[in-house]
């Protein structure tokens, strides 16, 4: 496998930007009431849609360090087809699901928006978007440099 250029290093701007976006975001997130495990599932979600390997370590321990069930998160990929998640976690994974997977949809439907606007408020709904997409721009910085696990 190609050794690749890690993004970790190197040019320091922009990912200072992108550790400021992703603070700005948790804390929009924390300031409208939005639940610490559930964003650490929206970040599952993603990373794993992405296959991404070093965000799927990081926010898996996160979220069992924050109290989730490994149970859970064992499952996450099949959410539809379990009672674990609330609705409120269920409209978080299907916006996660919608805007992960853009370039095969070109759109968020109709009814997906329509369960997120109406289970989160407008702020929320904005935080928890803001989310989805920074983890899915840290996932496709990690997969493109094959970023390594921690040790």
């Amino acid at each position: 496998m190609t050794k690749r250029i890690q993004m970790s290093s190197g040019l320091t701007g922009p990912r200072k930007a992108m550790l400021a976006l992703s603070a700005e975001a948790a804390r929009a997130a924390e300031d409208n009431g939005l639940d610490h495990l559930l964003l650490e599932l929206v970040k599952i979600r993603a990373s794993q849609l992405n296959g991404c390997a070093f965000c799927l370590d990081m926010h898996t321990a996160d979220a069992v360090k924050a109290g989730e069930s490994p149970r859970r998160i064992f499952v996450l990929d099949a959410w539809r087809e379990v009672d674990l998640f609330t609705d409120e976690e269920r409209a978080a994974l299907e916006l996660t699901e919608a805007v992960t997977r853009l370039s095969e949809t070109q759109d968020v439907p109709d009814d997906v928006y329509d369960r997120a606007t109406s289970t989160f408020t407008e702020p929320q709904y904005q935080a928890l978007l803001w989310s989805i997409v920074v983890i899915n721009a840290w996932n496709r910085l990690s997969v493109t440099s094959r970023a390594p696990l921690p040790v």
